[in-house]
Parts: structure tokens; C-alpha cells; sequence
């Protein structure tokens, strides 16, 4: 399989979903890489079956505000430091570059850099969509190390951070963002090709491919009746009557209907717009657009006791939420089967 100039708005779009109203803004990704893709032809996607063993795979992605991503133009070279970078640090050549989330921006930035570098790009992501935390991956939970890490700018200025926890990593990038302008390209947990299969989260790529041109059928479609100090979504048509409340932080985070959970993190909530089709951020939610809100499954790993301890309800505030069975159970990039709703 590959992404080329064809498949990417399916692929943004996807991308964009699994950003569960975060994750970056998708369409300056997107613009870069189309570019990327014109200026250097067709990313390869490989799964983890075909990798080298020892083959060295370079998770990466792009750390800082949205608003600093709509007013600052990057550069083209970032990958390019970071993989130079990464090689000095491991004595040996990166071979494939793999998406550090899968949802929002690093989801398509993935896509550009590995054009750029003539990568293959896995089928695998550290997230199964897009949290805040840098540490918040698989690979933490797989006892992989986040060091050393690199984080650079489009000037090639770069910093290497070693021998610290995912969340000591977490804390040091973010602290270093006000130095670097309010946003940086980073590489951390870097893996072998062997550790991909039980380390990721399987089939990322694929399915925001997938999800571009074929999503489940929403929890409610309804239009937005407030978005100030709640999000509230009135029921329209067949939902007339109902009313649900949407918990948003950096993403959208749970979906309740009279107290009781429809959806809550690490579920993907995402929004779309009815009218055009586009993915609502959690940032341009506003009174009255039409939406419908669709929720999707996560990577299995963050349904365990530990993915819930670092990722679930509590993680981020909530407390005495869980999410609720799937229906069909399964999940599509390990199981293959269609989506959750």
C-alpha cells in the first residue's frame, strides 16, 4: 500500500478523526504533505511483519500549540535533523519512520517527513489517535524507553534529552517549548523493527485511510445548543428530543446522556460537520453548527488497567466514568474487523 497524492485527503480526513477534536491543525499537515508527496513521489506503507528485526524505526512528530502551527511556517529539514540525530546517537541508519500518533497533524506530518527522507512509512503509531502527553504511547506501556529523545527546530537547533521517564519527558520538551517558539519536531521512544508488533499500536495507517471515506454512523446528529462553559448538542430529526453533554479538554473527552456515559476516553469522539463533511477541532466547536458525533474504539492496550491508569477518565479529571461496552465488540488494526460504534 501506498499514500500518494490520491489517497491523502482520505487519509488526512482519517487522521483528523482520530484527533478526537485534537491533535494539531490537520490542514497544514496535509498542505506539507502534498508537497512532500509532489516534490518526492509516494510514501511505501509496510507492516510490522516485513521489518528487520534489528531495523531501527523512528517514531516523530511535532510537539506545541495549534495557534502557533496557524502563524509559524516551518521548514522542510526537520526530519532530516532529527534523523541525522537519531543515527549519530544509535551508531546505525534509520530504516523506516513510523507516526508518534496517529491522530491530528503528526498523522499526516508522518507522511511528508518519510517522503522527504525516501522512508517507508509502518503501518503502526504510538497512540491509536492523538492524547497530549508525549508519554501517554504503547511503547510506555510496553516498557520501552522514551530516551534518548530528540527535539529540534526548522534552524537545526537541537536538543538531546536522556536517561529521564516518559513523564520527565513529558514535563522537559514542554518546558522547552517557550525557547524554541512555541513548537518543535520530535523523536522519542525509538524502537527495533522486532519490538513494532507488540510495542505499537497495529494498523494505524490503514485505518485512517479507511476511516476517510467510511465512518460509522453517529451516536446522535444534532446541532450545537451551547459552547461556552459546556458543549451541548440538541438532537435534530430522528434525535429530536435529546441532548447530550460533550467534556472537551485538548480533545474531546466523554459524551453523556442524562449522567450516563455514551463515550469516554480512551474512546475517539470526534465531530463532524454535517453540512460539509469536515472534522470539527475541539477549538472551533460554535453555537449552531449541525454535527454529528461519532464515537470509535482505541487501540485495546488502553482498555487494561494499566492504559486506563495512564490514559482512561482519571487521567484527565474524570472521575466515576468509564466507557461503555463496544458494540460490535473488536478492534479493526488488531482484529480486523469493520468499526466499533
Amino acid at each position: 500500500m501506498d499514500i500518494d497524492t490520491d489517497t491523502l485527503p482520505a487519509f488526512a480526513r482519517g487522521c483528523a478523526v482520530l484527533g478526537s477534536g485534537g491533535g494539531g491543525v490537520v490542514a497544514m499537515a496535509r498542505a506539507a504533505a502534498l508537497q512532500a508527496l509532489e516534490d518526492h513521489g509516494p510514501v511505501r506503507v509496510v507492516q510490522a511483519g516485513e521489518l528487520d528485526p534489528d531495523l531501527l524505526v523512528m517514531p516523530a512528530g511535532t510537539a506545541g500549540a495549534s495557534a502557533v502551527m496557524l502563524e509559524r511556517v516551518t521548514g522542510t529539514e526537520e526530519p532530516v535533523y532529527l534523523r541525522d540525530k537519531v543515527e549519530e546517537l544509535h551508531g546505525t541508519r534509520v530504516g523506516a519512520l513510523m507516526a508518534s500518533e496517529i491522530g491530528g497533524a503528526n498523522g499526516c506530518m508522518a507522511v511528508a517527513w518519510a517522503a522527504r527522507l525516501g522512508l517507508p512509512l509502518v503501518d503502526a503509531d504510538g497512540m491509536s489517535r492523538a492524547f497530549p502527553g508525549m508519554n501517554q504511547t504503547v511503547m510506555q506501556l510496553r516498557g520501552i524507553s522514551p530516551t534518548p529523545a530528540v527535539v529540534c527546530d526548522e534552524r537545526g537547533r537541537t536538543l538531546v534529552i536522556d536517561r529521564v521517564t516518559g513523564r520527565w519527558l513529558e514535563r522537559l520538551v514542554r518546558s522547552s517549548l517557550e525557547a524554541f517558539g512555541g513548537q518543535v519536531a520530535s523523536t522519542e521512544y525509538v524502537l527495533r523493527g522486532h519490538q513494532v508488533a507488540t510495542a505499537t499500536a497495529l494498523g494505524s495507517v490503514s485505518r485512517a485511510l479507511r476511516l476517510g471515506t467510511d465512518l460509522p454512523a453517529p451516536l446522535i446528529t444534532g446541532k450545537i445548543a451551547e459552547a461556552d462553559d459546556a458543549i451541548l448538542v440538541e438532537g435534530l430529526g430522528a434525535d429530536q428530543g435529546r441532548l447530550v453533554r460533550l467534556e472537551a479538554g485538548s480533545e474531546f473527552l466523554a459524551v453523556l446522556e442524562d449522567g450516563r456515559p455514551l463515550a469516554c476516553v480512551p474512546d475517539v469522539i470526534a465531530l463532524i460537520d454535517t453540512r460539509t463533511g469536515e472534522v470539527v477541532q475541539a477549538e472551533q466547536v460554535r453555537y449552531g453548527l449541525r454535527v454529528g458525533v461519532v464515537r470509535l474504539l482505541c487501540d485495546p492496550i488502553w482498555y487494561t488497567p494499566e492504559g486506563l491508569r495512564l490514559a482512561g477518565p482519571e487521567a484527565f479529571g474524570l472521575t466515576g466514568l468509564q466507557s461503555p461496552p463496544p458494540s460490535p465488540p473488536g478492534f479493526p488494526c488488531r482484529a480486523g474487523r469493520g468499526e466499533a460504534s
